[in-house]
Protein backbone atom coordinates (compact mmCIF):
# COMPACT_ATOMS: atom_id res chain seq x y z
CA UNK A 1 0.00 0.00 0.00
CA UNK A 2 1.16 3.80 -0.63
CA UNK A 3 -0.72 5.00 2.57
CA UNK A 4 0.21 3.16 5.78
CA UNK A 5 0.26 4.07 9.65
CA UNK A 6 3.98 3.66 11.33
CA UNK A 7 5.10 3.82 14.68
CA UNK A 8 7.51 6.80 15.76
CA UNK A 9 9.39 6.78 19.07
CA UNK A 10 10.12 8.78 21.63
CA UNK A 11 12.52 10.24 23.69
CA UNK A 12 12.58 10.97 27.98
CA UNK A 13 15.24 13.82 27.80
CA UNK A 14 15.25 15.72 31.12
CA UNK A 15 14.64 19.30 29.22
CA UNK A 16 11.33 17.74 28.70
CA UNK A 17 8.04 18.64 29.53
CA UNK A 18 6.56 16.27 32.30
CA UNK A 19 3.79 13.50 31.93
CA UNK A 20 0.55 15.19 30.69
CA UNK A 21 1.87 18.59 30.28
CA UNK A 22 3.81 17.18 27.49
CA UNK A 23 2.14 16.98 23.83
CA UNK A 24 4.86 14.22 23.00
CA UNK A 25 3.09 12.16 26.00
CA UNK A 26 -0.21 12.98 24.99
CA UNK A 27 0.63 12.02 21.24
CA UNK A 28 2.32 8.80 22.04
CA UNK A 29 -0.63 7.87 24.64
CA UNK A 30 -3.00 8.20 21.70
CA UNK A 31 -0.97 6.96 18.55
CA UNK A 32 1.15 4.28 20.01
CA UNK A 33 0.32 0.82 20.26
CA UNK A 34 1.20 -0.47 24.69
CA UNK A 35 2.67 3.34 25.56
CA UNK A 36 2.36 3.62 28.84
CA UNK A 37 2.37 7.15 30.01
CA UNK A 38 4.53 8.03 33.34
CA UNK A 39 3.34 10.79 35.46
CA UNK A 40 6.39 12.46 36.77
CA UNK A 41 8.46 11.24 33.41
CA UNK A 42 10.05 13.94 31.13
CA UNK A 43 8.51 13.67 27.55
CA UNK A 44 10.59 15.85 25.41
CA UNK A 45 10.70 14.48 21.73
CA UNK A 46 8.29 11.96 18.85
CA UNK A 47 10.89 11.42 16.08
CA UNK A 48 8.88 10.12 12.89
CA UNK A 49 11.27 8.86 10.07
CA UNK A 50 14.25 6.35 9.47
CA UNK A 51 17.23 8.05 11.42
CA UNK A 52 19.41 5.09 12.99
CA UNK A 53 19.43 6.09 16.32
CA UNK A 54 15.28 6.01 16.84
CA UNK A 55 13.93 4.65 13.49
CA UNK A 56 10.23 4.46 13.16
CA UNK A 57 8.93 0.57 12.45
CA UNK A 58 5.72 -0.70 10.83
CA UNK A 59 2.53 -1.41 12.87
CA UNK A 60 2.04 -4.61 14.61
CA UNK A 61 5.80 -5.36 14.16
CA UNK A 62 6.13 -5.95 10.84
CA UNK A 63 9.94 -4.19 11.04
CA UNK A 64 11.58 -0.74 10.68
CA UNK A 65 10.21 1.57 8.00
CA UNK A 66 13.74 1.48 6.18
CA UNK A 67 13.58 -2.12 5.45
CA UNK A 68 10.23 -1.46 3.71
CA UNK A 69 11.12 1.31 2.02
CA UNK A 70 14.38 -0.08 0.69
CA UNK A 71 12.05 -2.79 -0.65
CA UNK A 72 9.58 -0.87 -1.82
CA UNK A 73 11.59 1.63 -3.56
CA UNK A 74 8.33 3.40 -5.58
CA UNK A 75 7.01 3.99 -1.61
CA UNK A 76 10.32 6.84 -2.12
CA UNK A 77 10.46 8.07 -5.67
CA UNK A 78 13.14 7.75 -8.33
CA UNK A 79 13.65 11.66 -8.14
CA UNK A 80 14.20 11.41 -4.51
CA UNK A 81 16.74 8.37 -4.65
CA UNK A 82 18.90 9.65 -6.88
CA UNK A 83 19.06 13.42 -5.81
CA UNK A 84 19.53 11.80 -2.24
CA UNK A 85 20.97 8.47 -2.36
CA UNK A 86 18.10 7.16 -0.45
CA UNK A 87 18.23 3.79 -1.97
CA UNK A 88 19.03 2.11 1.37
CA UNK A 89 15.41 3.39 2.62
CA UNK A 90 16.65 6.66 4.67
CA UNK A 91 14.41 9.26 3.94
CA UNK A 92 16.27 12.93 3.34
CA UNK A 93 14.43 14.52 6.26
CA UNK A 94 13.60 13.85 10.28
CA UNK A 95 10.13 15.40 11.58
CA UNK A 96 9.57 15.55 14.80
CA UNK A 97 7.34 16.48 17.93
CA UNK A 98 9.29 18.75 20.78
CA UNK A 99 7.80 19.49 24.28
CA UNK A 100 10.81 21.68 26.05
CA UNK A 101 10.58 22.60 29.58
CA UNK A 102 14.12 23.52 30.29
CA UNK A 103 16.34 25.32 27.53
CA UNK A 104 17.73 23.68 25.45
CA UNK A 105 22.01 23.86 24.53
CA UNK A 106 23.39 26.82 23.19
CA UNK A 107 23.83 25.01 19.67
CA UNK A 108 24.76 24.87 16.20
CA UNK A 109 24.79 22.15 13.19
CA UNK A 110 27.30 21.67 10.92
CA UNK A 111 27.15 21.92 6.94
CA UNK A 112 27.84 18.58 5.19
CA UNK A 113 31.70 18.93 4.70
CA UNK A 114 32.21 19.62 8.04
CA UNK A 115 29.94 16.81 9.38
CA UNK A 116 31.39 14.04 7.10
CA UNK A 117 34.58 15.49 8.66
CA UNK A 118 33.56 15.25 12.43
CA UNK A 119 32.13 11.97 12.08
CA UNK A 120 35.04 10.15 10.80
CA UNK A 121 36.96 11.95 13.61
CA UNK A 122 34.51 11.63 16.54
CA UNK A 123 31.83 8.76 15.67
CA UNK A 124 30.39 8.29 18.94
CA UNK A 125 29.62 12.47 19.09
CA UNK A 126 28.88 13.12 15.71
CA UNK A 127 26.64 10.18 14.76
CA UNK A 128 26.40 10.80 10.71
CA UNK A 129 27.98 12.31 8.11
CA UNK A 130 25.15 14.89 7.18
CA UNK A 131 24.26 18.54 7.62
CA UNK A 132 21.21 19.69 9.88
CA UNK A 133 19.52 22.56 8.48
CA UNK A 134 15.99 22.47 10.77
CA UNK A 135 12.85 24.82 10.57
CA UNK A 136 10.73 24.72 14.41
CA UNK A 137 7.02 25.74 13.26
CA UNK A 138 5.40 26.51 16.60
CA UNK A 139 2.28 24.79 18.22
CA UNK A 140 2.20 26.71 21.34
CA UNK A 141 3.75 30.20 22.12
CA UNK A 142 7.54 28.95 21.57
CA UNK A 143 10.54 30.72 22.79
CA UNK A 144 14.09 30.67 21.17
CA UNK A 145 17.34 31.84 20.42
CA UNK A 146 17.87 32.40 17.05
CA UNK A 147 21.41 33.89 15.25
CA UNK A 148 23.47 36.69 16.22
CA UNK A 149 21.62 39.74 17.24
CA UNK A 150 22.21 42.97 14.11
CA UNK A 151 25.78 44.23 15.41
CA UNK A 152 24.12 47.47 16.80
CA UNK A 153 21.88 45.72 19.18
CA UNK A 154 25.37 43.72 20.37
CA UNK A 155 27.12 46.72 20.84
CA UNK A 156 24.74 48.19 23.18
CA UNK A 157 24.68 45.07 25.20
CA UNK A 158 28.51 45.78 25.29
CA UNK A 159 28.03 49.06 27.06
CA UNK A 160 25.21 48.35 29.14
CA UNK A 161 26.40 45.57 30.71
CA UNK A 162 29.36 45.85 32.53
CA UNK A 163 29.61 41.89 33.64
CA UNK A 164 29.66 40.74 29.95
CA UNK A 165 31.84 43.51 28.27
CA UNK A 166 34.25 42.51 31.38
CA UNK A 167 34.79 39.06 29.68
CA UNK A 168 36.36 40.30 26.66
CA UNK A 169 39.74 41.85 26.11
CA UNK A 170 39.55 45.66 25.60
CA UNK A 171 41.24 45.58 21.98
CA UNK A 172 38.88 43.13 21.17
CA UNK A 173 35.90 44.72 22.85
CA UNK A 174 37.05 48.09 20.56
CA UNK A 175 37.72 46.83 17.49
CA UNK A 176 34.27 45.43 17.71
CA UNK A 177 32.48 48.71 18.62
CA UNK A 178 34.13 50.51 15.83
CA UNK A 179 32.90 47.63 13.73
CA UNK A 180 29.09 47.65 14.68
CA UNK A 181 28.58 51.31 13.34
CA UNK A 182 29.40 49.43 9.58
CA UNK A 183 26.82 50.00 6.85
CA UNK A 184 28.46 46.49 5.67
CA UNK A 185 28.05 44.53 8.76
CA UNK A 186 28.29 41.26 6.85
CA UNK A 187 31.79 42.03 5.16
CA UNK A 188 34.96 40.06 6.12
CA UNK A 189 35.72 43.11 8.79
CA UNK A 190 32.78 42.98 10.60
CA UNK A 191 32.50 39.31 10.55
CA UNK A 192 35.88 38.82 11.99
CA UNK A 193 35.22 41.43 14.96
CA UNK A 194 31.48 39.30 15.88
CA UNK A 195 33.46 36.36 15.56
CA UNK A 196 36.74 37.67 18.39
CA UNK A 197 33.95 38.79 20.82
CA UNK A 198 31.95 35.18 20.63
CA UNK A 199 34.83 33.64 21.04
CA UNK A 200 35.84 35.67 23.93
CA UNK A 201 33.03 35.37 25.65
CA UNK A 202 32.74 31.17 25.15
CA UNK A 203 35.93 31.09 26.04
CA UNK A 204 36.17 33.10 29.27
CA UNK A 205 37.85 31.27 32.34
CA UNK A 206 35.65 29.58 33.96
CA UNK A 207 36.31 31.59 37.46
CA UNK A 208 36.05 34.86 35.77
CA UNK A 209 32.77 34.55 33.88
CA UNK A 210 31.03 32.69 36.72
CA UNK A 211 32.17 35.88 39.32
CA UNK A 212 30.28 37.97 36.70
CA UNK A 213 27.41 35.74 36.37
CA UNK A 214 27.08 36.29 40.09
CA UNK A 215 27.13 39.69 39.80
CA UNK A 216 24.83 40.21 36.53
CA UNK A 217 22.34 37.91 38.78
CA UNK A 218 22.86 40.15 41.88
CA UNK A 219 22.30 43.38 40.10
CA UNK A 220 19.17 41.65 38.09
CA UNK A 221 17.54 40.80 41.55
CA UNK A 222 18.14 43.81 43.18
CA UNK A 223 20.87 42.75 44.99
CA UNK A 224 23.37 45.62 43.69
CA UNK A 225 22.48 48.11 41.35
CA UNK A 226 19.11 48.75 39.31
CA UNK A 227 19.74 47.04 35.96
CA UNK A 228 21.06 49.75 33.36
CA UNK A 229 19.30 51.04 31.12
CA UNK A 230 18.88 49.37 27.65
CA UNK A 231 18.57 46.20 29.26
CA UNK A 232 14.81 45.30 28.68
CA UNK A 233 12.92 43.44 31.03
CA UNK A 234 12.04 40.45 29.13
CA UNK A 235 15.62 39.86 28.82
CA UNK A 236 16.58 40.47 32.70
CA UNK A 237 13.55 37.56 33.49
CA UNK A 238 15.15 35.00 30.86
CA UNK A 239 19.03 35.83 32.25
CA UNK A 240 17.79 35.01 36.00
CA UNK A 241 15.52 32.07 34.67
CA UNK A 242 18.33 30.43 32.24
CA UNK A 243 20.67 30.64 35.64
CA UNK A 244 18.07 28.66 37.51
CA UNK A 245 18.29 26.57 35.03
CA UNK A 246 21.82 26.28 34.47
CA UNK A 247 23.83 27.92 37.37
CA UNK A 248 26.80 29.76 36.71
CA UNK A 249 26.99 28.40 33.18
CA UNK A 250 28.17 30.84 30.08
CA UNK A 251 25.36 30.39 28.11
CA UNK A 252 23.49 32.55 30.17
CA UNK A 253 25.58 35.53 28.83
CA UNK A 254 24.00 34.29 25.37
CA UNK A 255 20.72 35.88 25.10
CA UNK A 256 22.65 39.51 24.72
CA UNK A 257 24.20 38.34 21.62
CA UNK A 258 21.31 36.46 19.97
CA UNK A 259 18.05 37.62 19.01
CA UNK A 260 15.53 36.15 21.58
CA UNK A 261 12.01 35.05 19.97
CA UNK A 262 8.45 34.39 21.48
CA UNK A 263 6.84 32.66 18.19
CA UNK A 264 2.72 32.43 17.75
CA UNK A 265 1.24 29.23 17.38
CA UNK A 266 1.65 28.76 13.43
CA UNK A 267 4.58 30.74 13.41
CA UNK A 268 8.17 29.04 12.48
CA UNK A 269 12.08 29.75 12.15
CA UNK A 270 14.80 28.18 9.86
CA UNK A 271 18.20 27.54 10.89
CA UNK A 272 20.71 27.00 8.49
CA UNK A 273 24.09 25.05 8.89
CA UNK A 274 26.53 27.15 11.15
CA UNK A 275 23.39 29.53 12.78
CA UNK A 276 23.82 29.62 16.75
CA UNK A 277 20.51 29.02 18.51
CA UNK A 278 18.34 27.36 21.61
CA UNK A 279 14.95 26.08 22.09
CA UNK A 280 13.95 27.58 25.31
CA UNK A 281 10.21 26.78 26.05
CA UNK A 282 7.25 25.50 24.27
CA UNK A 283 5.87 22.86 22.21
CA UNK A 284 6.86 22.75 17.77
CA UNK A 285 7.02 20.29 14.98
CA UNK A 286 10.59 20.24 14.33
CA UNK A 287 11.69 18.95 10.78
CA UNK A 288 15.35 18.79 9.38
CA UNK A 289 17.61 16.90 7.22
CA UNK A 290 18.27 13.33 8.13
CA UNK A 291 20.68 14.04 10.96
CA UNK A 292 21.45 14.34 14.78
CA UNK A 293 24.62 16.35 14.60
CA UNK A 294 24.80 18.85 17.57
CA UNK A 295 27.75 21.28 17.93
CA UNK A 296 27.15 22.29 21.75
CA UNK A 297 28.72 25.06 23.94
CA UNK A 298 26.53 26.16 26.63
CA UNK A 299 23.50 25.25 28.73
CA UNK A 300 23.57 21.49 28.59
CA UNK A 301 25.18 19.01 30.97
CA UNK A 302 26.55 17.18 28.05
CA UNK A 303 29.85 17.61 25.80
CA UNK A 304 30.80 21.18 25.04
CA UNK A 305 32.70 21.69 21.85
CA UNK A 306 33.41 25.18 21.90
CA UNK A 307 36.42 25.05 19.19
CA UNK A 308 34.40 23.81 16.54
CA UNK A 309 31.08 25.81 17.45
CA UNK A 310 33.09 28.59 17.10
CA UNK A 311 35.29 27.65 14.13
CA UNK A 312 32.18 26.75 12.04
CA UNK A 313 29.25 29.04 12.96
CA UNK A 314 28.77 32.06 10.12
CA UNK A 315 28.73 35.18 11.94
CA UNK A 316 25.83 36.87 10.08
CA UNK A 317 24.11 39.60 12.46
CA UNK A 318 20.54 40.53 11.21
CA UNK A 319 16.90 40.83 12.88
CA UNK A 320 15.34 37.40 14.48
CA UNK A 321 12.73 38.07 11.13
CA UNK A 322 15.78 36.93 9.07
CA UNK A 323 14.87 33.37 10.53
CA UNK A 324 11.03 33.47 9.45
CA UNK A 325 9.47 31.31 7.22
CA UNK A 326 6.60 32.94 5.48
CA UNK A 327 3.88 30.56 4.77
CA UNK A 328 1.54 30.38 1.88
CA UNK A 329 -1.26 28.78 0.58
CA UNK A 330 -0.57 24.88 -0.53
CA UNK A 331 -2.67 25.10 -4.01
CA UNK A 332 -5.85 25.81 -5.38
CA UNK A 333 -7.55 22.90 -4.95
CA UNK A 334 -6.38 22.93 -0.90
CA UNK A 335 -8.65 24.89 0.93
CA UNK A 336 -7.26 23.85 4.82
CA UNK A 337 -3.49 24.00 4.05
CA UNK A 338 -0.64 26.07 4.45
CA UNK A 339 2.46 25.49 3.15
CA UNK A 340 6.20 26.29 4.86
CA UNK A 341 8.60 25.48 2.77
CA UNK A 342 12.38 26.91 3.55
CA UNK A 343 15.15 27.45 1.29
CA UNK A 344 16.65 23.88 1.39
CA UNK A 345 15.64 20.60 -1.15
CA UNK A 346 15.45 17.98 2.04
CA UNK A 347 11.81 19.13 3.08
CA UNK A 348 9.18 21.48 3.67
CA UNK A 349 6.21 21.08 5.97
CA UNK A 350 2.31 21.68 5.76
CA UNK A 351 -0.32 22.40 8.36
CA UNK A 352 -3.52 21.37 7.59
CA UNK A 353 -6.57 23.05 9.82
CA UNK A 354 -9.75 21.16 8.13
CA UNK A 355 -13.39 22.25 9.74
CA UNK A 356 -15.89 19.87 10.54
CA UNK A 357 -17.22 17.56 7.84
CA UNK A 358 -14.57 19.12 4.84
CA UNK A 359 -12.43 17.51 2.40
CA UNK A 360 -8.78 18.56 2.37
CA UNK A 361 -7.10 17.55 -1.22
CA UNK A 362 -3.16 17.42 -1.41
CA UNK A 363 -1.36 16.81 -4.77
CA UNK A 364 0.73 14.14 -5.54
CA UNK A 365 3.92 14.65 -4.45
CA UNK A 366 7.20 12.85 -6.41
CA UNK A 367 8.88 12.34 -2.81
CA UNK A 368 8.03 10.58 0.26
CA UNK A 369 5.69 12.36 3.48
CA UNK A 370 5.07 11.77 7.04
CA UNK A 371 2.10 13.09 8.84
CA UNK A 372 0.71 12.99 12.33
CA UNK A 373 -2.85 13.86 13.34
CA UNK A 374 -2.37 16.59 16.36
CA UNK A 375 -6.12 17.60 16.74
CA UNK A 376 -9.45 15.93 15.78
CA UNK A 377 -10.39 12.90 14.25
CA UNK A 378 -11.03 11.76 10.43
CA UNK A 379 -9.93 9.48 7.69
CA UNK A 380 -7.63 9.51 4.81
CA UNK A 381 -8.70 8.20 1.31
CA UNK A 382 -6.61 7.60 -1.95
CA UNK A 383 -6.81 5.56 -4.72
CA UNK A 384 -4.98 2.16 -5.32
CA UNK A 385 -7.55 -0.40 -6.98
CA UNK A 386 -11.15 0.71 -5.97
CA UNK A 387 -9.53 3.19 -3.76
CA UNK A 388 -9.11 2.47 0.25
CA UNK A 389 -9.37 4.35 3.58
CA UNK A 390 -7.40 5.02 6.62
CA UNK A 391 -9.29 6.04 10.02
CA UNK A 392 -7.22 8.86 11.96
CA UNK A 393 -7.35 10.10 15.53
CA UNK A 394 -4.70 12.06 17.52
CA UNK A 395 -1.59 10.67 17.62
CA UNK A 396 -1.39 8.49 14.58
CA UNK A 397 1.44 8.60 12.41
CA UNK A 398 1.08 7.69 8.29
CA UNK A 399 3.27 7.29 5.68
CA UNK A 400 2.22 8.61 2.12
CA UNK A 401 4.13 7.41 -0.92
CA UNK A 402 5.82 9.07 -4.04
CA UNK A 403 2.87 10.06 -6.74
CA UNK A 404 0.16 9.11 -4.13
CA UNK A 405 -2.82 11.94 -3.83
CA UNK A 406 -4.81 11.73 -0.92
CA UNK A 407 -8.43 13.06 0.41
CA UNK A 408 -8.29 13.66 4.01
CA UNK A 409 -12.03 14.23 5.56
CA UNK A 410 -12.39 15.39 9.18
CA UNK A 411 -15.14 14.20 11.39
CA UNK A 412 -16.45 15.25 14.90
CA UNK A 413 -14.97 18.26 14.94
CA UNK A 414 -11.50 19.81 13.36
CA UNK A 415 -8.88 17.70 12.52
CA UNK A 416 -5.55 19.21 12.36
CA UNK A 417 -2.14 17.63 11.26
CA UNK A 418 0.86 18.18 10.26
CA UNK A 419 2.99 17.07 7.11
CA UNK A 420 6.55 16.64 6.22
CA UNK A 421 7.37 15.74 2.50
CA UNK A 422 10.45 15.92 -0.24
CA UNK A 423 9.14 17.66 -3.72
CA UNK A 424 12.17 17.13 -5.90
CA UNK A 425 10.55 19.38 -8.57
CA UNK A 426 10.35 22.67 -6.43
Amino acid sequence: MSVFKVVPTTQQYDWGKVGKNSKVALFAAAGLPGFKLEEKAPYAELWMGTHTSSPSELTEGKGPLADHLKAHPELIGDRVIERFDASNGNLPFLFKVLSIEKALSIQSHPDKRTAEALHAKQPGIYKDPNHKPEMALAITPFRALCGFRPLPEIANFLRVVPELASLIPATVLQTFLSAASSRNPDGPTEKAALKNVFAAVMTAPELEFKHQLKLLVSRHKGGGAKSSEGEVQELVDLVLKLNLQFPGDIGVFCPFLLNYVVLQPGEAIFLGAGEPHAYLYGECMECMANSDNVIRAGLTPKLRDVPNLVATLTYESSKASKHMVTPRPLGANSKFSTLYDPPIPEFAVIKADIPDGELEQHPKFDGPSITIVTEGKGSVHWNEGEGRDLELGVGDVFYVGAGTEIDVRAQEGKLVFYRAFVETQQ
